[in-house]
């Protein structure tokens, strides 16, 4: 193909390149620009430009915070245009094509669109136009600030399908037929938005894998803002961390989430993920939980396809090096911290009276962040009149012997399809074994089916029934397979992390004189539980 394609917005005419027979167009701007004068508040409607805007490079990522097992990242230099989008089309020129809108994961504190993971090929070859986005992450997105809105990065995500709804038709795409998508972080963000009226006729369907039950009270959000700006001598308001560097204060919150442990008599759960920030229940944006939302009738349904691994929480134990070392107390720390209260610790011990420590933990961790906020997303969006359809990953990645198991973000690389992607070559074999193909096949089509019928080829999760496909070499649609967790967890939707009641906060809680505090310095020693994703 000569020339590159070309496609008018509302904004102007974006160019782009063809890749591997398809039009891509990278770093579309959705708003602008969230610094200066804009910084922490809600996105701007994007500048408009005369002439032609080269559409070819990524924009630059959102400052990232980690947790506290994750690699320091390096701040690049300049560009500050982090509210950006890509968009990849089978064809220009096509008209009504189904689009899949991707929201990445990242633990609400880092992740970015460009990641090889997310190459759209596979996807757009099956007749959807792909778009992916960034959205503002870990304290430019999520700290609770005075003078700011809070969830910001959730404004970002309504105005960047504000922005497809605008314009996905002069890409071929049809703007009532859009499917959102997202794996841990973005699906815990599509399962909020589905609850919010401000998100109404901007997406038909939904996708939901590995759905985290993690949001943060006003009150305990604020105590962390408040420890978040100690660090950096200052106050939690929006005026008072405007001159503040946007990549220092990423850093502070990831000392902040390294030592997490100094903070576990007020900040409770919290203080066991290993990561500081999340959304907060706020009154305004969001409301109540997901759960809670669609179980009380305040939300309705749509059609949703939900999933998570048979092993979510091995990756963890794994990356940290905690493999073999998990003891008696970690588990029962575990489990009187994550399991459902009343009696879910006792119910988890009775079930696996053999279990050992390790297992025990990882059970509950697993249930607790993703297993079952996924399962009780499906159960509450068909009580709430959608169709919800179910699945569980129980292939296993061959990586290191395989110790991994079907590990927390193994489907991602399958689902794209991007098995030589570094992340899918590290999951699934370099080259790929023939059994994660066709496991990568299998869902690649229910993503399509899905996105372009509503159903991906399966039978819906009803309440009795409770169908779920097996995703394997040799899948099979079965009973839940998971029904010891799903009977501890029966009518207990995960609740916010919330203060610990009745332990005062100290000085140290809010972040004050900590011995060594900054982004460079030494602090408590790290909790050994501080892993969750």
């Amino acid at each position: 193909m000569s020339g590159q394609p070309s496609v008018r917005t509302t904004e102007g005419v974006v160019a782009g390149l063809w890749k591997h027979g398809q039009a891509e167009f990278r770093g579309i701007p959705y708003a602008q620009p969230p610094v200066g004068r804009l910084r922490f508040l809600a996105p701007a409607p994007p500048p408009r430009w005369e002439g032609t805007r080269q559409a070819v490079e990524f924009g630059p990522r959102v400052p990232q915070s980690m947790p506290d097992f994750g690699p320091a990242i390096a701040a690049p230099a300049g560009a500050t245009d982090w509210l950006t989008l890509n968009v990849r089309t089978p064809d220009p020129g096509a008209a009504g094509l189904p689009v899949l809108v991707w929201i990445h994961g990242g633990a609400y504190i880092a992740g970015s669109s460009d990641d090889p993971m997310y190459d759209p090929t596979a996807l757009t070859e099956a007749g959807l136009v792909v778009v992916s986005l960034n959205y503002r992450v870990g304290a430019e997105g999520f700290a609770l600030l005075e003078g700011a809105p809070a969830n910001r990065g959730f404004l970002d995500q309504i105005a960047a399908l504000r922005w497809v709804r605008r314009n996905i038709a002069a890409f071929g795409g049809d703007p009532d037929r859009v499917t959102v998508a997202g794996q841990s972080a973005g699906a815990g963000s599509i399962a909020a938005l589905l609850t919010m009226e401000e998100t109404r006729g901007l997406f038909r369907r939904a996708i939901t894998h590995s759905v985290p039950g993690w949001h943060c009270s006003r009150e305990l959000a604020e105590e962390v803002s408040t420890a978040l700006a100690g660090r950096l001598g200052t106050v939690p308001t929006a005026a008072a961390l405007a001159d503040v560097d946007p990549w220092s204060l990423a850093s502070a919150l990831t000392s902040l989430g390294a030592e997490l442990s100094g903070h576990r008599e007020r900040w409770g759960r919290l203080s066991r993920t290993g990561v500081a920030m999340c959304p907060v229940i706020d009154g305004d944006l969001l409301r109540e939980t997901p759960w809670s939302a669609l179980n009380g009738g305040r939300a309705g349904g749509t059609e949703l396809l939900v999933g998570h691994t048979r092993d979510e929480f091995r990756l963890f134990t794994v990356m940290t090096g905690r493999s073999g070392t998990i003891t008696d107390e970690d588990a029962r720390t575990a489990l009187d911290l994550f399991a459902p209260d009343p009696g879910g610790a006792d119910a988890y011990r009775a079930a696996q009276p053999q279990a050992s420590s390790e297992a025990l933990f990882e059970w509950v961790y697993g249930d607790a962040l993703f297993r079952m906020p996924s399962v009780l997303l499906a159960e509450a969006n068909a009580a709430a009149g959608g169709t919800s359809f179910l699945f569980e990953l129980r292939f296993g990645s061959p990586a290191q012997g395989g110790i991994l198991g079907a590990c927390h973000s193994l489907d991602v690389p399958l689902a794209f399809g991007a098995l030589d992607s570094p992340t899918g070559r590290q999951l699934c074999g370099d080259p790929a074994i023939p059994e994660a193909v066709a496991v990568s096949r299998q869902l690649r089509q229910a993503w399509a089916a899905f996105a372009h019928t509503g159903d991906p080829g399966w039978a819906a999760y009803e309440p009795g029934r409770r169908l779920t496909r097996l995703v394997d070499a040799e899948p099979e649609t079965a009973p839940y397979p998971e029904q010891v967790s799903r009977r501890i967890w029966e009518g207990h939707a995960p609740l916010p992390f919330d203060l610990v009641r009745g332990v005062r906060a100290s000085g140290r809680d809010l972040g004050a004189a900590l011995p060594g505090a900054g982004t460079g310095g030494t602090g408590p020693e790290r909790d050994p539980d501080s892993k969750a994703r």
